[in-house]
């Protein structure tokens, strides 16, 4: 046949394949989040995610150096301490779960980037992301205690903070908080469009932090609505968010892309628990291979339009990336 457009030329071979990739790839964009635990030795693993630990004080140098060597340069920090009150007094404590952690991954391991999960949920007795009035999360009272849990992580050793609470004007409660007491220099993550997903279970479960009562839905975003991301997105970038995330990421790839069209901002999402726990359940039950649907999945979340991957495949990604598979 004389055909004068042929697409297939360009995937004869895999140098070639490789060489028009549209969508590139490093190991530098991604982050890998890691749950640290007051009162425990060693690790121990959380059932609903396999391969996933709690890590006591003592075992995270070690874990660490696992994730430098796998490549890894950036961790997210999640702390979840012995007790717990209504005011989620332990997430700024000097001598807190996240702090000592940050302290002591800063000595053994100061190559690494470090960011803190700047949140009261693990934190709180009533497993919420703020302070509870009339059986409902204030958000104006919220922001102090957030932009006070953000400085206590600054001084602690967070190489950036990131408030995932969803509260209103906490991003410029937390920039004006940092700048005051010096810390003009350490950038925000901003949970920007953090919708209310049904993904989170497993996140809940390793982190301890299910509500109580009621639901996150007054504060979490409804998952019918990618209008209002946008928005949210512009609030953030507005009040001082130097990166803009996007929680869950692969239920939500449109609106990555969309916000992708309208910010010139870095924009991050965050592959979550459930989307995790699914692949792991699958490829146990024989379904699905592993490796191919964690390589699909994440090449999917940026070539949708994010800069940086919060993943906790993010080891596996990187060790595919070198050898590779994608990127």
């Amino acid at each position: 046949m004389e055909l004068v457009q042929r697409p297939r030329r360009l995937r004869t071979t895999p140098v070639l394949r490789k060489m028009v990739r549209e969508t590139r790839m490093d190991p530098s964009s991604l982050i890998y989040p890691m749950f640290v635990k007051e009162g425990i030795t060693g690790k121990n693993e959380i059932p609903s995610m396999p391969g996933q630990y709690h890590y006591g004080l003592d075992m995270l140098p070690k874990a660490l150096e696992e994730v430098r060597d796998a490549g890894v340069s950036s961790v997210m920090l999640f702390g979840i301490p012995k007790t717990k009150d209504d005011w989620g007094s332990g997430a700024w404590a000097a001598d807190g779960i996240i702090q000592q952690a940050l302290e002591l991954a800063k000595k053994e391991m100061p190559s690494l980037f470090y960011i803190s999960d700047t949140c009261m949920c693990e934190y709180t007795s009533h497993g919420h992301c703020g302070i509870i009035e009339n059986n409902q999360v204030d958000n104006d009272k919220t922001l102090d205690s957030l932009a006070r849990i953000a400085v206590s992580q600054a001084q602690a050793g967070a190489d950036m903070v990131a408030p995932s609470d969803m509260m209103d004007g906490r991003i410029l409660a937390v920039r004006s908080k940092l700048d005051k007491k010096g810390f003009t220099t350490t950038p925000i993550l901003a949970y920007s469009a953090k919708y209310a997903s049904s993904f989170y279970e497993p996140f809940r479960e390793a982190a301890q932090s299910a509500p109580q009562f009621g639901d996150r839905k007054n504060y979490q975003m409804d998952y019918h609505n990618k209008r209002e991301a946008l928005r949210e997105l512009e609030l953030d970038e507005e009040e001082g968010a130097d990166i803009l995330m996007i929680k869950p990421a692969l239920s939500y790839l449109d609106v990555i892309s969309e916000a992708r069209k309208n910010t010139n901002h870095l924009l991050a999402a965050y592959s979550v628990s459930g989307e995790y726990a699914m692949i792991k359940a699958a490829a146990k039950a024989g379904f699905i291979k592993e490796d191919h649907l964690i390589c699909e999945t994440a090449v999917s979340i940026y070539r949708a339009g994010a800069d940086l991957v919060v993943s906790y495949y993010a080891k596996e990604i990187a060790k595919f990336m070198k050898e590779g598979r994608i990127g």
